[in-house]
């Protein structure tokens, strides 16, 4: 069940993948301690401001590292004047040029519209990062793993809650977010004790662990995170368990994606 066993760094590419602008550009994600590095090629260095404000939307990202992004050429270098010749002087020989080898043609600048499509999705982009922000300065809803994702105008919450009220709480916080077209909370699943189940993570690899507790198998575990217990045997090969019968209590187990 998402989000558990999604780990930051996977939920970022989600995200990015989400929006027209980014998804084909095959971005690379790392995370660590909360703080996000995104990498790979742009078209030019605008992407960089809408990569930083998508991830900021996730749950769990304190800041995100831009500078391994590689904008392409995008704006032609003007080429010099050419130098005048001296009065009286004798007129340069102009040599024909090499017809075997065409002089190379400049890069494009990019297209008005295509400027225009990324500052329209920064800027929904923004309000989204402005749900979240208040999504997490509420009391109820502050511990709750929800990322907010945006399509168009239109906020898309998604995660979960540990009940009814709290779903509708999280709807309705996004509504009165100033900009907020509409909000899809289909994504958003209600589990008792999800606060519980995602409070603990790996520092290094922000992947969701679970310290076992007396009676607990790894079929009942898995159960939790995915809604099936058939699932155990992804959780025993993730932990390098031979034996999926013997866990131990106070055994801290990473749950994998």
């Amino acid at each position: 069940m998402w989000p558990f066993g999604k780990s930051t760094a996977d939920r970022v590419k989600d995200a990015l993948n989400a929006q027209p602008q980014l998804k084909d550009l095959g971005l690379q994600v790392t995370e660590s301690r909360g703080n996000v590095t995104v990498s790979g090629m742009v078209p030019n260095d605008r992407y960089g401001r809408l990569v930083s404000v998508v991830a900021e939307g996730i749950n769990g990202v304190k800041s995100v590292d831009v500078s391994g992004l590689v904008a392409e050429e995008t704006t032609p270098v003007a080429a010099s004047a050419p130098a005048q010749p001296a009065p009286g002087a004798p007129t340069p020989t102009i040599s024909a040029p090499n017809i075997g080898t065409p002089a190379a043609a400049p890069k494009k600048a990019a297209s008005p519209s295509i400027e225009a499509e990324l500052k329209e999705a920064e800027d929904n982009s923004k309000i989204a990062k402005a749900v979240h922000s208040a999504l997490k300065n509420n009391g109820e809803l502050k511990d709750d793993p929800i990322d907010v994702l945006q399509s168009g105008k239109s906020i898309i919450l998604r995660g979960v809650v540990d009940n009814d009220h709290e779903q509708r709480l999280a709807e309705q916080l996004a509504r009165a977010v100033p900009g907020v077209a509409a909000v899809d909370v289909s994504g958003l699943k209600v589990a008792a004790g999800a606060k519980e189940l995602t409070k603990e993570k790996d520092e290094d690899s922000g992947d969701t662990v679970y310290t076992v507790k007396p009676g607990d198998t790894l079929g009942e575990i898995a159960q939790k995170y995915y809604g099936n217990a058939g699932e155990y045997k992804k959780i025993a090969h993730y932990n390098n368990i031979s034996n999926p019968d013997l866990i131990k209590v106070g055994q801290k187990l990473r749950i994998p994606s």
